[in-house]
């Protein structure tokens, strides 16, 4: 195939991803809505809680879908949530084969969008992610794969509707305003450090994303009855992600200083992207040391991180639009 045709064969994987991941949105939604539990999680066999009628969303903390190492009982499989003592088994058993569906749907869209990343790869002959538009493609495959990832092992499919809604509405966004025609990019990015550099940043960014998810979700979900999982395990969830990806984070802006050391002759020059990924950075780290040090728990360690995630989407997004510098590379 030429690098036109393999250009427009990756522009329409891209629309077939936004609309798997929508499909696979609503699937989740309804499991969500119309199911026996929140799916994902059950109460503590054992508890005297569970003697009685266990609410949807109540026992905060006393949830299965934990991590290893945070106690409790192990995750049910999906769909599996509390329930009253002597409800029908055949009850919300339609909902579960359709949040079944659901991640039948958001694997298919996940390869749709890697899919959309490899021939726009082989299009352009170079690592895909050179532009605003090619970034942010792969920012949401890194998210729906933090999910799906995490999904295999932890059993967080009550986040399914929710990071559907951000990969859907972030490729919508990157196809409508950042769109850029595939071609050779900018001297600077000729390099073999966009794979180091930039694929570390696109890693952790995912997972900040779908940390940032959980986080919005803790804010919105009250205190009472709710068909949204317990603040204990959207904490954690988010938690867990930001554990993994700081690290990535912090081998991202190392990678990206030493590749300015060759680009430009400087480790480090004060660039706004470079201040912003170093505030981003500090942000993150903030969060970790109230929680390790100071105990922090809750609302107020759940703001802090969504700071944190708020001065990544000013970095990903607003430094590369509307600050000018050597990063200045969005193409719109």
């Amino acid at each position: 195939m030429s690098a036109e045709q393999l250009a427009g064969l990756s522009d329409l994987f891209v629309v077939a991803a936004v609309l798997l991941y929508v499909f696979a949105m609503v699937a989740f939604a309804i499991e969500l809505a119309f199911g026996k539990g929140v799916p994902g999680t059950a109460a503590v066999a054992g508890r005297s809680e569970a003697k009685q009628p266990v609410a949807v969303g109540a026992a905060a903390g006393d949830v299965a879908g934990k991590f290893p190492g945070e106690g409790g009982a192990v995750g049910t499989p999906p769909g599996e949530g509390a329930v009253e003592a002597g409800e029908p088994a055949a009850k919300g058993l339609g909902a579960v084969w359709v949040g079944k569906a659901a991640l039948v749907l958001a694997w298919v869209g996940w390869a749709a969008n890697l899919t959309a990343i490899v021939t726009r790869g082989l299009a352009v002959d170079r690592w895909p992610w050179g532009n605003m538009y090619e970034f942010v493609v792969a920012i949401c495959f890194a998210a729906v794969t933090a999910f799906l990832g995490s999904q295999l092992r932890y059993n967080v499919r009550f986040l399914g509707a929710f990071v559907m809604v951000a990969a859907a509405l972030g490729l919508g966004l990157a196809v409508k305003f950042f769109f850029t025609a595939a071609g050779p990019v900018v001297p600077a990015l000729d390099s073999y450090w966009i794979a180091i550099h930039v694929t570390a940043a696109i890693v952790a960014s995912g997972l900040f994303t779908m940390a940032g998810v959980s986080g919005i979700l803790y804010l919105v979900r009250g205190d009472g009855v709710s068909r949204l999982p317990s603040r204990a395990d959207l904490e954690r969830v988010a938690h867990r992600a930001i554990v993994f990806a700081f690290p990535v984070w912090t081998f991202a802006v190392i990678a990206g200083a030493l590749w300015a050391d060759r680009a430009w002759g400087r480790y480090w020059g004060w660039d706004p992207k470079e201040v912003w990924s170093f505030i981003t950075w500090v942000a993150y780290a903030a969060y970790l040391h109230a929680k390790v040090t100071a105990g922090w728990r809750g609302r107020a360690a759940t703001i802090v991180q969504l700071v944190a995630f708020a001065c990544l989407l000013f970095n990903l997004v607003g430094v590369n639009i509307f600050i000018s510098g050597l990063h200045s590379y969005a193409d719109v």
